[in-house]
């Protein structure tokens, strides 16, 4: 019985060490990591070419080169802008994303195909954010 006793212990000392030990590194992980807020105007009338556009490609092809889509908005009031939030894991992770996915075969066949009845975005506007300490965890 008494073994038993120990090896239980044991193991939830071991559990609440473990337990500790990955909260500070995910809390860690999570103050590290780089939001990216982009707005995109669209020339007149082609939004709906942008939405397909990412819907069908761009998405995927974020996630194939290490960033994380966090949420995507159409302004209720403008019919020509597409804002979004995607995440990485620090700036230099950033840059070296954003390098991969322009020189990405896939992503130059979908920009033109997209692109085929003119071009598609007339600006883009970039914001670098950081989680604040008092931000509610996901």
């Amino acid at each position: 019985m008494r073994s038993s006793t120990t090896l239980v212990g044991f193991l939830i000392i071991t559990l609440a060490a473990f337990a500790a030990g990955f909260s500070v590194g995910q809390e860690k992980k999570m103050n590290s990591r780089v939001y990216e807020l982009r707005t995109y105007t669209t020339l007149p009338g082609r939004l709906p070419a942008l939405n397909k556009r990412f819907a069908e490609h761009t998405l995927k092809l974020f996630e194939k080169h290490g960033m994380k889509n966090e949420t995507y908005w159409v302004p209720l009031e403008e019919d020509n802008k597409l804002i979004y939030v995607v995440s990485h894991d620090s700036r230099e992770a950033a840059d070296q994303s954003w390098k991969a996915f322009q020189a990405d075969p896939d992503w130059q066949k979908a920009r033109t195909e997209s692109e085929k009845d003119g071009k598609i975005v007339e600006k883009v506007e970039r914001v670098w954010m950081k989680l604040a300490d008092y931000s509610p965890n996901k």
